[in-house]
């Protein structure tokens, strides 16, 4: 059985250990220490990355009481290696596991609903609770959790015997009572985990709730902690810098500035709007009537306005009614109306005679063509005579 070497010292990054085996799998080589500072996936916390000498390890997981180390080469049996695990990558991790442990632990003490789920992933830690929180709560938590961070606390970890375990008063999402590993946040929770975690809360840094949804009757909290909440600060603070500058507006005013520019948008739609009913109509009266087929083209409309042409264009002319927006370079939008035709029947002779696609009913069809307006302006030329 390997020897954990993260359970003795967690900030442990280098050590030298024997290779006791290497085995071919699909992707590379399954490779076996005798000892190993490499925590496996487990727990919610995805399994340490690093080297064995310059040997890349691109993963790590736990199986058959054995850590597996998934490397690219192979490595002989028998070798002294020096492992050098992803430091960085490792304490981002510790830093969000040891910060979920105390939000968690407040939250059960404070509202009494358990963590039901809990997945650490490369950016926020996402965790389930079994009942909802209001903002309110949530506020009072994340900072009861930040305040743990500045005391400064000791995280202790330990294996107690089967029959000291009746004495512990511990959260665990798991019903284990063999080999149960406890992290203590002396004040604040108590919790089966098999993962490495920071010795005092003091390197956890910042505890940040990003986001919460509700979730299966309960919510689900994103939140970071420590580098990552730095991160994610670091870029909102850069989106809100360009927002600011943008909008020549205060920092902590574009929200205010942001709906200021939204209710002139959405004044001048109303503007653009009855602009544009205006300008419908006109070209709608100024439709000529004809014997034949009536073709219009217009330069960016919208097909709710062909449609309002097209159903002026139908009452004066004895054919089709052909209404057309867009470019020989982009294409067009079609409207196509008609009081005799059954266009429904006929569009698909249409849109092969224009490169077009598009469907609809019998008195209108709609849709979008790549032929020029050359072609287009031959074909309904003669279409129905």
């Amino acid at each position: 059985m390997t020897e954990r070497l993260y359970y003795k010292d967690s900030h442990l990054a280098v050590f030298d250990a024997v290779v006791v085996s290497c085995e071919k799998i699909k992707n590379g080589y399954a490779v076996v220490l005798d000892k190993t500072a490499f925590f496996p996936e487990g727990g919610g916390q995805l399994g340490d990355t690093g080297y064995l000498n310059d040997i890349k390890v691109f993963d790590t997981h736990e199986k058959n009481n054995e850590v597996l180390h998934y490397t690219e080469s192979e490595i002989i049996v028998g070798t002294v290696v020096a492992g050098r695990i992803d430091w960085d990558r490792r304490f981002r991790f510790m830093q969000n596991h040891s910060g979920e442990h105390i939000v968690s632990g407040i939250i059960n003490k404070v509202t009494g609903f358990n963590n039901v789920g809990f997945h650490l992933g490369d950016e926020v830690v996402t965790i389930d609770f079994d009942g909802e929180i209001d903002a309110e709560t949530l506020a009072e938590i994340e900072l009861q959790a930040n305040e743990a961070v500045y005391k400064n606390v000791n995280i202790n970890t330990y294996f107690p015997k089967p029959e000291e375990l009746c004495n512990f008063n511990y959260r665990s999402k798991l019903d284990i009572t063999e080999n149960v590993r406890i992290v203590e946040v002396e004040g604040y929770d108590t919790c089966a985990c098999c993962a490495p975690h920071v010795n005092k809360t003091g390197e956890i840094g910042i505890i940040k709730i990003l986001d919460t949804m509700r979730h299966r009757g309960g919510v689900r909290i994103n939140m970071a902690c420590g580098y990552r909440a730095l991160d994610d600060y670091n870029k909102k603070y850069s989106n809100i810098a360009a927002i600011s500058a943008s909008l020549s507006a205060k920092q902590h005013e574009t929200a205010a500035a942001v709906e200021r520019v939204k209710k002139e948008l959405s004044d001048l739609k109303l503007t653009c709007s009855a602009l544009r009913r205006e300008l419908i109509a006109f070209k709608a009266a100024e439709l000529v009537e004809t014997q034949g087929n009536m073709i219009i083209f217009e330069d960016s409309l919208e097909p709710a306005d062909l449609r309002e042409l097209v159903n002026v264009g139908v009452t004066k002319c004895n054919g089709v009614c052909a209404a057309f927006t867009g470019n020989d370079k982009t294409g067009y939008s079609y409207v196509i109306g008609s009081n005799i035709i059954d266009l429904r029947k006929a569009s698909k002779e249409i849109n092969s005679a224009i490169e077009g696609r598009g469907g609809g009913q019998s008195g209108m069809i709609q849709g979008s063509c790549k032929a020029a307006k050359a072609v287009i302006e031959e074909y309904f030329a003669s279409f129905g005579i």
